[in-house]
């Protein structure tokens, strides 16, 4: 994500909605039983949190996201997912809705978010493999990154 467009301080009112939405992901990602990485994230359509998630297992499964050697199991849900699924459940759209996650997505919740409609990614910690942003970056998605110790805003 070389060369970001704009890098600003927190001034204009949606960097300022957009810095308090990705702080409320912060505290929902404290829900997550899982040990080696908390994620939160919300759904947000004009100006209204549409949905929530956080990493975990799914329902019915006992909260322990890893196994005996301290690694991820494979069916824990990601946030992003948890968040989708969960609007796809309820009467709300999350076309043109912006996602905030505390983590940048993985590939495949990036094709979630693709076919969900959400048109804009707020994040403040960006995961190790960049092709869940690549893949969204080529959708026409607006990536903002956030980076709250040093108050940077920059769109991708």
């Amino acid at each position: 994500m070389a060369g970001s467009d704009l890098i600003r301080p927190y001034g204009d009112k949606q960097a300022v909605f957009d810095k308090r939405y990705l702080e409320m992901a912060l505290i929902w990602a404290q829900n997550s039983y899982c040990k080696r990485r908390q994620v939160g994230a919300l759904i947000v359509k004009d100006k209204m949190i549409i949905s929530d998630g956080y990493n975990g297992t799914p329902s019915g499964f006992e909260n322990v996201c890893e196994d005996e050697n301290n690694v991820t199991k494979p069916y824990v849900l990601h946030a992003e997912a948890n968040a989708v699924t969960k609007v796809a459940k309820s009467n709300n759209s999350s076309d043109n809705a912006t996602l905030y996650v505390t983590t940048s997505p993985c590939m495949e919740c990036a094709k979630l978010i693709i076919q969900s409609g959400i048109k804009r990614v707020v994040f403040c910690n960006r995961y190790y493999k960049t092709d869940g942003l690549d893949l969204l970056q080529r959708a026409g998605i607006e990536l903002v990154y956030i980076d709250p110790e040093n108050n940077t805003y920059e769109i991708q």
